[in-house]
């Protein structure tokens, strides 16, 4: 097989490890040589090592900046020029208007754009209007757009962010697929003392923090053998009010770990998964613990419509407090329905969403 030569492009180093991960071991395997282009930071460096990429540090702030967003688009188009890659993979809004402005002006031969989500959903005025102009020029650029989610799709054809013909979808959605070996249901984590309901996410407005933890209230009412346990950092960029974060920090019934390396463990001392978002591309959290084996409460918003089978691995909620009380309650009140819709979770994921599942769409739908 011939050598192929393939860049990612992200804003963040965080997210290497969500977009891509084990892809990087994949396809070493099979001949692949990978270079990432990412704004540096030691954590860029440490990952490099530890997936085995060639780093090369470029500024991609997440604002909008003139001057030195074409500064790294210039920058990267010579990067491309000099190292002649077959293909470059781009991906957020900023990495994709980045990187795809670069590998067109750079007649890369296959420019693939992830559409991890539409960030214009929960905006409004001018702004929306910018960002969905953003999407349409990086759609004009790219050769191919993965659309991370059936619904995310959807949107993109409705609002003609590109060509149809350049959609593709990796089997149900998702980017990256499930590390099913990773995230699995082990015994002996659970305290059966309580029932746990758990959420892993950024604590901000957009994931529907506020609406849970004012639904939180209602069920402490009713209910006293319960748990609140939250995994995540607090997002700085989409704050939550001050009155939210003081009953998280100081509510006894409330867990805050903050930001970890590792969530797998974490799964397993829940019950119930909750994910009350108000937007999503494909919210990997759901599979995580459908895979874990744990009933899931979403939203019927973009990409999380999609990441569930209604009333067999979880149910949905609308996005107020009472209505995500109802669906909790509902699997308080059925704990028959708890074991059930987590085991026909485990299976939903292990059939569709599998990493080997996903590389091997990648491979033969971006990759040929």
């Amino acid at each position: 097989m011939e050598n192929k030569k393939v860049l990612h492009i992200v804003s963040v180093s965080f997210s290497l490890r969500y977009f891509v991960g084990n892809q990087f071991h994949y396809f070493q395997e099979k001949g692949y040589e990978f270079h990432v282009a990412c704004s540096d930071s030691p954590e860029f460096i440490v990952l490099s090592h530890e997936f085995g990429f060639t780093p090369f540090p470029v500024s991609i702030l997440r604002s909008i900046n003139p001057l030195q967003d074409i500064k790294s688009i210039y920058t990267l188009y010579r990067y491309m020029r000099r190292e002649q890659f077959d293909i470059v993979i781009a991906h957020s809004p900023k990495g994709g208007l980045i990187g795809m402005l670069a590998a067109y002006l750079a007649r890369v031969p296959k420019r693939v754009f992830f559409r991890h989500g539409l960030v214009f959903e929960t905006v409004t005025g001018l702004k929306k209007h910018l960002l969905i102009n953003i999407e349409r020029l990086i759609g004009f650029c790219a050769t191919n757009i993965v659309n991370v989610s059936p619904s995310v799709a959807k949107v993109s054809d409705r609002l003609h962010l590109n060509t149809s013909s350049k959609n593709e979808l990796l089997g149900k959605g998702t980017c990256n697929g499930i590390d099913i070996a990773k995230f699995k249901p082990r015994l002996g984590f659970k305290d059966t003392t309580v029932v746990t309901i758990g959420f892993v996410g950024r604590l901000s407005r957009d994931k529907g923090l506020i609406d849970l933890i004012d639904t939180w209230k209602l069920l402490c009412i009713e209910y006293k053998s319960i748990r609140l346990l939250l995994i995540g950092p607090a997002d700085e960029r989409d704050p939550l009010p001050q009155a939210t974060l003081d009953q998280i920090y100081g509510d006894p019934t409330i867990e805050y770990v903050g930001g970890v390396s590792n969530t797998s463990l974490y799964y397993n001392r829940m019950d119930i998964f909750v994910l009350p978002s108000y937007r999503e591309g494909f919210p990997t959290v759901t599979l995580e613990a459908s895979a874990s084996q744990l009933p899931i409460v979403t939203t019927k918003v973009t990409g999380c419509i999609d990441s569930i089978l209604e009333d067999i691995t979880g149910i949905y909620s609308e996005n107020t407090a009472i209505s995500l009380y109802r669906s909790i309650k509902y699997y308080l009140d059925h704990p028959d329905m708890i074991k059930d819709h987590g085991i026909n979770g485990r299976m939903f994921v292990e059939d569709h969403f599998s990493e080997n599942l996903i590389y091997k769409e990648i491979e033969e739908k971006l990759f040929k």
